[in-house]
């Protein structure tokens, strides 16, 4: 493969007809010559899953003699004209589907498969862009493309691409566009060609397509929605897992957590066997993410501390980070096989099946009761209002003098109001919004305590084996923790009586 990270592919496609001819590109800005490069022959073999789920989320999964290889995922360019691939490249013949790069798209294959769905033939006629110092800054390639089913001839057409390379000049690209329209070429097409040759299935939206329905109606439509947006979050970041993101793990490990929460609140109308089996799968692999994450946010936090001791401290503290990292490199290894593990298939392919049903204008999904099909205004209230009533108990019951374990008592209920009043917004509106914004002030301040707690006991364990002058930088840490714990624990107090003002809490039944 390319490095882990691979490279970002962009180009413009423009559709031509039978006697289109590129035109001369020399001088097309200035600075910039034209040459002709060697035709090229190309066979290219694409892989799919039987309904086309990857042509239909923009992503291309090829062999391509003689380069291998190449799986190509979409990325938000911001220039609906401008076709942006995050591109990976593998060496090997087509017999074989490399495991490192399908595993990339595992969140879409899930427990189908990767077969063969199209093949193209293309004889590419190529034109290099070169700067004034001879540098290859971009390539406009004519390519002829045919496409076989089996040994027939299925369909031929014809487009341009221009790419352009990182450090290609800004205004080159508009300005090729514009002389390949003026030639004759058609408007900008980003369709890939794959995608093009293997008709209207391939055009279909993909699995969990944001909709933009009305979910201010039943309180079923407004669960489903709810749902759907954490099934959707955890998806989209699967791959980041994959590739080794931090944010990636983050949001992940917030979806799965959401999805428990949304299942909690939500249990008096939910099927009782599906939510409780789907929140003990959900919990198996949010453990796992949280490993990871944890480390991550010790990582973050110590390093951040760490930077600000004085330089000769600096030595230690490099090797107490480095301990750290050896943790979390385990951890995302105990991570990577359960995500590559067919529990964790099945347990996507269970919250996609779930989901993907009709939300508010359709039949409720058969894990949602009968009694789930009433206004959302009406029922939503009494179930968001046990999660404030358990959030207030437990602050009661923590007190003046609270522990650690009941300030992260409080903490965690305070994350389950505010997702149970997120959930509520789109039909309760402003009220729950409002109410949402306060609690998680509550969650984030005894979050921070919560993490620097942890740093402590963390460090506290970790200076038992390491030599005096990292013990040393250990302690110095460990008093920069107890700060910021002390810190916290002094502020969460008027975020509490923020959050239980009434009138915030009005709406809810009581």
């Amino acid at each position: 493969m390319k490095g882990d990270a691979g490279h970002l592919e962009r180009e413009v496609k423009l559709g031509v007809w039978p006697g289109f001819r590129l035109p001369d590109l020399d001088g097309v800005l200035e600075g910039i010559e034209g040459s002709p490069a060697p035709d090229q022959r190309l066979d290219a073999l694409y892989f799919d899953t039987p309904d086309l789920r990857l042509a239909r989320s923009g992503i291309t999964f090829r062999h391509r003699s003689p380069e291998g290889w190449t799986l190509k995922l979409p990325q938000d360019d911001g220039d609906a004209d401008i076709l942006a691939r995050h591109e990976l490249t593998v060496a090997g013949d087509e017999r074989a589907v490399p495991a490192e790069l399908a595993s990339l798209v595992t969140a879409w294959v899930r427990t189908s498969s990767l077969a063969p769905v199209a093949r193209l033939h293309t004889l590419r006629r190529r034109v290099l862009l070169s700067d004034g110092n001879g540098a290859v800054v971009g390539e406009v390639a004519d390519d002829e493309v045919s496409v076989l089913h089996g040994r027939r001839l299925a369909l031929r057409f014809r487009e341009v691409e221009v790419e352009l390379a990182a450090d290609a000049p800004e205004e080159l690209l508009e300005r090729v566009v514009t002389r390949l329209r003026a030639a004759g070429a058609g408007a900008v097409d980003p369709v890939p060609k794959v995608t093009r040759a293997l008709g209207p299935k391939a055009f279909e939206p993909p699995e969990l397509a944001e909709r933009h329905a009305d979910v201010a109606g039943t309180a079923a439509s407004v669960i489903h929605q709810a749902l759907r947006a954490s099934v959707r979050r955890l998806l989209d970041h699967d791959l980041a897992v994959r590739l080794g993101g931090v944010e990636g793990v983050h949001q992940a490990r917030v979806a799965t957590r959401r999805m428990r929460s949304d299942l909690r609140t939500f249990r008096p109308l939910l099927d009782e066997g599906w939510a409780n089996g789907l929140r003990v799968e959900l919990g198996w692999l949010a453990g796992a993410l949280g490993e990871v994450r944890d480390a991550d946010v010790l990582l973050e936090r110590l390093g951040s501390a760490a930077a600000r001791l004085r330089p000769v401290d600096a030595e230690a503290a490099g090797v107490v980070l480095a301990r750290l990292e050896v943790e979390r490199t385990h951890a995302r290894g105990r991570l990577l096989r359960v995500l590559d593990a067919p529990r964790y298939l099945q347990l996507l392919d269970q919250l996609v099946d779930a989901v993907s049903g009709p939300s508010t204008d359709g039949p409720s999904p058969r894990w949602l009761l009968p009694e789930a099909d009433v206004p959302a205004v009406t029922v939503l209230p009494t179930l968001v209002q046990r999660p404030w009533k358990h959030l207030r108990e437990a602050v009661q019951a923590a007190g003046p003098d609270a522990g650690d374990e009941q300030l992260h008592e409080v903490r965690i209920k305070a994350k389950r109001c505010r997702y149970a009043a997120e959930a509520a917004a789109p039909a309760v509106g402003k009220p729950a919004r409002r109410l949402a914004d306060v609690v998680a002030g509550v969650q984030e301040v005894l979050g921070d305590h919560h993490d620097a707690v942890v740093a402590e006991a963390w460090l506290r364990s970790a200076a038992q084996e390491l030599d005096p002058a990292g013990a040393l930088v250990a302690g110095q840490l460990i008093a920069v923790q107890r700060a910021a714990a002390e810190a916290s624990r002094d502020a969460w107090p008027a975020a509490w009586r923020k959050a239980d003002e009434g009138k915030l809490r009005a709406w809810l039944t009581t």
